[in-house]
C-alpha cells in the first residue's frame, strides 16, 4: 500500500513539475520585483527552514482535509442514510458522490493554480538570474521532489481509496500519510535552506 501511495504521489509531483516547466517556458514575465535574497537562492538559517516547514504544513493540512472529506462522503454518509427516510435519506445517499465530485474539482483547481503561479514565478526568477527555467527547476530538484511527494501523499491515498472503494480505510490512511509526510517536509525545508543554494551557485554562479 505504501509503495502504491509513494508511486502515485511521485507521479503527481512529476506532472506538476512538468506543468510548471511548460508554463514557465511560455511566460513573458520579467525578473523585476522578484526577491532572490533568501533560500533557495542564498543559504539561510534554522528560522528560514521552520518558516518553509510551516507554510508546507498548511498545504498538507488542506490535502489531509480532502481525505477526511472523502471518508465522510464515501463511508460515513451511506451508513447514516440507512437511519433516515424520505428527503433526508436522499440527501445522505446523493450527498456522497456530490461531495466526492467537489473534492476532485477543488483539488484539480488547486493543482492547476499552483502550476500557473509557480510557473510564472519560475519564469521571472529565471529571467532575474539570467538562466533558463529548466536549469532553475534542476536546482529546485534538490528539495522539490521530496517536498512534493510528501505533500501529495494524502491525495495519493485518496485516489487509491476512491478507485478501490475503500472509503472506510481512508481516515486511517490520512493519519498514516500525514505522519510519514511530516519528517519528509522538515527534511525538504532544511535541504532548501542549506543545500539548494550551493547547487544553485554551482550550476548558475
Amino acid at each position: 500500500m505504501l509503495r502504491g501511495w509513494f508511486a502515485l504521489s511521485f507521479a503527481i509531483a512529476l506532472l506538476l513539475l512538468f506543468a510548471v516547466w511548460a508554463i514557465a517556458g511560455i511566460s513573458n514575465i520579467g525578473g523585476l520585483g522578484i526577491q532572490t535574497s533568501g533560500p533557495p537562492f542564498h543559504v539561510g538559517d534554522v528560522a528560514d527552514a521552520l518558516a518553509i516547514f510551516g507554510k508546507n504544513l498548511l498545504v498538507l493540512a488542506l490535502h489531509a482535509m480532502a481525505c477526511v472529506a472523502g471518508f465522510i462522503a464515501g463511508a460515513s454518509l451511506p451508513v447514516q442514510a440507512a437511519r433516515h427516510r424520505g428527503f433526508t435519506r436522499v440527501i445522505h445517499e446523493r450527498g456522497g458522490p456530490l461531495a466526492i465530485a467537489f473534492v476532485i474539482g477543488a483539488t484539480t483547481f488547486s493543482l492547476s493554480a499552483q502550476a500557473l503561479v509557480i510557473g510564472s514565478q519560475a519564469a521571472a526568477v529565471a529571467a532575474r538570474l539570467h538562466t533558463s527555467p529548466a536549469t532553475l527547476l534542476l536546482v529546485l530538484g534538490a528539495h522539490a521532489p521530496l517536498e512534493l511527494i510528501a505533500l501529495f501523499l494524502p491525495l495519493a491515498a485518496w485516489i487509491t481509496a476512491s478507485r478501490r472503494g475503500d472509503w472506510d480505510k481512508l481516515l486511517a490512511a490520512t493519519l498514516v500519510t500525514v505522519v510519514i509526510a511530516l519528517p519528509m517536509l522538515l527534511g525538504a525545508a532544511f535541504i532548501e535552506v542549506f543545500v539548494s543554494p550551493h547547487v544553485l551557485h554551482a550550476l548558475i554562479g
